[in-house]
C-alpha cells in the first residue's frame, strides 16, 4: 500500500494558530551565539495529519488491550480503567509535590494509609513509597542492610548470595550497593540447594536475596529452613517481590522469615507497566530496620495531621526526588480498595490456576522445565524444536503472526531454549485455550515447514530484525 499524504511533510501546511506575540523583543536578553541564525527544519504538518500520524503509530503497538502477552516475569495483566479515573481526579492531578504539606493533606493521607496497606499485606513494619522501580528499590534495600551492619559496626559483612535463578537486577543491584555477589546454584526440584547455601554462611555473609516464587514459577519450599540459616549466620534476607503476585492475600513475605523487601506497584497492584515506565518499588522492612528507611517518610501526629518526617539520623538518605511516582501509587490504593482483601486474594488464586492449566496444556507438546505445581509462571523449554533446527527465538517470532506478545525467553539461563509463561488472572479459559490451540499450530509447523518459523515473522508492520544490530546501532530517524 502507497504511503498517504498525511504521512509526508508539505511546504505551508500548518497544523497550529497562536495570536501575534504582544512581549517587546528584547534582543539583550539571549546572548547573540545563542540565537538560531536559519529556521528550524521542523515537518509542516496539520493537525488531523499528526493525530493520525501517532494513532497509526499506536494501532502497530502490541498490549494488554491488543491481545494476549504472557510475558513471564513481568506480570503483564490488565490495569482496570477505574484506576486511571482516579489518577486523574484534579485535586491530585493538580498537586505539586513542593506544596506545603497543609495543603496536600488528602495526598499524605493516602500515602499513609498505603504505607499501612502494604505493610499488612507483606506482613512487614515499615515502608517507604520513594523508589521508582523494582531494581531502585533493590537498591534501596540493599543500602538498608549495609546501613544496619555498620550501625553495628560489622563492616566485614560484604557478601550476598543470588540464586542463579534470579532476576538478572539482582546481582546488578548488590554490586552497586558494594556488596559481593555470590551465585548459589539450585537443586534438581528448582529449590535453593542447600548444601551450596551451607558453603557460604560465613562472617562475610551480609544476606541472602530471594524471589519466592522464583523465576523459575516455583515456590520455595525449604524457605522456613532457608531463613534460619541466614540468620543464624547473622545474615538479613531480601525479598524481591517482582513474583508477588502469585501469593497476594495467600502469603507473607514477612511470615516467610523475610527482614527488607521491594514490590512492584507496576505489576502485582495492576498500573501501568512496560515501554520504560513510569513505575514504583516501594520496599518494606522489619521493625529493626526502620530506622534506616529513605527520607522522609510520612508520618501522622496526634492531632491527626499528617506530614513528612526528615529527622532521622540512621536513614540512608533520598533515594528519590520528591517522594515517588504519586500517580501510579494512586492507582495502587485504588485497585486495593476496589478489591479489598477477598479479592486480592482471588488474583492469585486464578493466576496461580491459568499457569498451572496452560503449563498442562502446554506439556503435551513441549518439555516443561520442571514438572511440579508452579505458582503464577512456568518454564518451557524448546530444546526438542532446537535439535530439528527451530529455535526458541523462531517459535516467538511465529507468534507475533497470531497476534499474541511472546514470552520471556531465554531466561532463567538455567533452562536450555527456555520460555517463560505467565498468563495472569486476567486471562479466561477461552483465551487460554485459543493460545494453546495457536501454540500446537506452531510447534506442528516446526516439524513440517520449519523455514517458515526460521523467517518469521510475516504479518507484522517489520520483519525480522537482527536485534544485536538493532541495540548497538539503533536507527532512530528515517
Amino acid at each position: 500500500m502507497s504511503k498517504l499524504i498525511f504521512e509526508e511533510s508539505a511546504e505551508g501546511r500548518v497544523g497550529f494558530s497562536l495570536p501575534d506575540c504582544d512581549v517587546p523583543a528584547r534582543a539583550d536578553l539571549i546572548p547573540e551565539r545563542f540565537l538560531r541564525k536559519t529556521p528550524a527544519e521542523l515537518p509542516e504538518c496539520g493537525e488531523v495529519d499528526v493525530l493520525r500520524h501517532f494513532v497509526g503509530l499506536s494501532a502497530k503497538n502490541h498490549g494488554v488491550l491488543s491481545g494476549f502477552y504472557p510475558l513471564g516475569s513481568c506480570t503483564m495483566k490488565y490495569n482496570p480503567a477505574v484506576n486511571e479515573e482516579v489518577a486523574r481526579f484534579g485535586g491530585f492531578a493538580g498537586s505539586h509535590p513542593l506544596e506545603d504539606s497543609g495543603d496536600v493533606q488528602g495526598n499524605l493521607r493516602l500515602m499513609f494509609a498505603l504505607q499501612n496497606m502494604l505493610s499488612e499485606i507483606a506482613g512487614m513494619d515499615a515502608f517507604t513509597l520513594q523508589p521508582a522501580a523494582g531494581a531502585h528499590g533493590e537498591l534501596t534495600g540493599l543500602m538498608i542492610i549495609k546501613a544496619y551492619h555498620e550501625r553495628r559496626g560489622d563492616f566485614r559483612r560484604t557478601k550476598i548470595l543470588i540464586p542463579d535463578s534470579a532476576h538478572g537486577t539482582n546481582p546488578a543491584s548488590a554490586s552497586m550497593a558494594g556488596f559481593e555477589a555470590v551465585e548459589i546454584k539450585s537443586d534438581a526440584d528448582g529449590n535453593v540447594d542447600l548444601d551450596g547455601l551451607r558453603a557460604q554462611l560465613d562472617e562475610n555473609l551480609a544476606g541472602l536475596m530471594l524471589t519466592n516464587p522464583s523465576t523459575l514459577g516455583l515456590f520455595e519450599t525449604n524457605i522456613r529452613t532457608i531463613a534460619a540459616l541466614v540468620h543464624g549466620a547473622g545474615g538479613l534476607l531480601y525479598y524481591d517481590g517482582a513474583n508477588l503476585n502469585a501469593i497476594l492475600g495467600v502469603a507473607r513475605p514477612g511470615d516467610m522469615g523475610f527482614d527488607v523487601m521491594h514490590l512492584n506497584l507496576h505489576k502485582t497492584f495492576s498500573t501501568p507497566h512496560g515501554g520504560g515506565g513510569p513505575g514504583a518499588g516501594p520496599v518494606g522492612v522489619k521493625k529493626d530496620l526502620a530506622a534506616f528507611l529513605p527520607k522522609p517518610v510520612v508520618v501522622r501526629d496526634s492531632a491527626g495531621q499528617y506530614g513528612l518526617d526528615s529527622d532521622r539520623p540512621d536513614s540512608v538518605g533520598k533515594v528519590r526526588s520528591f517522594y515517588g511516582n504519586f500517580g501510579i501509587m494512586l492507582r495502587a490504593y485504588a485497585f486495593i480498595l476496589s478489591m479489598g482483601a477477598e479479592g486480592l486474594k482471588s488474583v492469585s488464586e486464578n493466576a496461580v490456576l491459568n499457569a498451572n492449566y496452560l503449563m498442562r496444556g502446554l506439556g503435551a507438546y513441549m518439555k516443561i522445565a520442571y514438572d511440579r505445581t508452579c505458582m503464577h509462571e512456568f518454564v518451557a523449554s524448546g530444546g526438542s524444536q532446537k535439535e530439528r533446527g527451530v529455535s526458541t527465538l523462531d517459535i516467538a517470532k511465529r507468534m507475533l503472526d497470531f497476534g499474541v506478545h511472546p514470552p520471556t525467553v531465554y531466561f532463567p539461563l538455567i533452562v536450555p531454549e527456555a520460555m517463560m509463561f505467565e498468563p495472569t488472572e486476567s486471562e479466561s479459559k477461552q483465551t487460554l485455550d485459543a493460545f494453546l490451540e495457536i501454540m500446537r499450530g506452531i510447534l506442528r509447523e516446526a516439524e513440517e515447514n520449519p523455514e517458515l518459523l526460521k523467517t518469521a515473522p510475516h504479518n507484522t508492520v517489520v520483519g525480522r530484525l537482527d536485534e544485536v544490530k538493532a541495540a548497538r546501532k539503533p536507527v532512530l530517524k528515517r
